[in-house]
């Protein structure tokens, strides 16, 4: 018995070889930037925003009962982002009395935003973010009052 064999022209030989070869660098390029997590689905081999920049993952998060205070407030939101207060030693003696305030009652619940404003946030204006990336510690510390540098002069006396 004669089996079947498939014949094509010879002009067509070339460009079926040429294809296949393109189709396996193609899929090779892709499978660097890209991996496939289902069948029509696939996702960029690289960290996310949040992943690179600890202090920029999205959080959202209703403090319990527990947390009476900002400091204590200020621990729970780092706990998952492996980011600590810095120890007491070594800063401010203002940056104590900010941790120990009584929690607002608008700060029991915040989000969704990223981590850095939300510890911005239950600092509020009169403090700004501290971050040592090498350490993985974040402290605050006390803006420089408006004004601060002038003469002490109002506007009026400036007149």
């Amino acid at each position: 018995m004669r089996r079947f064999q498939p014949r094509f022209p010879t002009q067509y030989r070339p460009l079926s070889s040429t294809l296949a070869v393109v189709a396996l660098v193609s899929s090779s390029v892709a499978s660097a930037v890209e991996v496939q997590v289902g069948r029509y689905a696939t996702v960029p081999a690289s960290p996310t925003q949040a992943q690179i920049q600890l202090l920029s993952a999205i959080v959202n998060v209703a403090f319990p009962a527990s947390v009476v205070t900002v400091g204590q407030a200020a621990r729970y939101l780092l706990q998952p982002s492996g980011y600590r207060l810095s120890p007491q030693g070594t800063s401010e003696r203002i940056r104590e009395t900010l941790l120990n305030l009584p929690l607002p009652e608008p700060h029991r619940a915040l989000g969704p935003m990223p981590m850095q404003t939300a510890l911005e946030t239950l600092a509020g204006p009169a403090f700004r973010l501290v971050e040592d990336p090498v350490h993985r510690l974040v402290s605050f510390e006390r803006c420089e009052p408006k004004g601060h540098g002038s003469s002490g002069r109002s506007k009026a006396e400036a007149r």
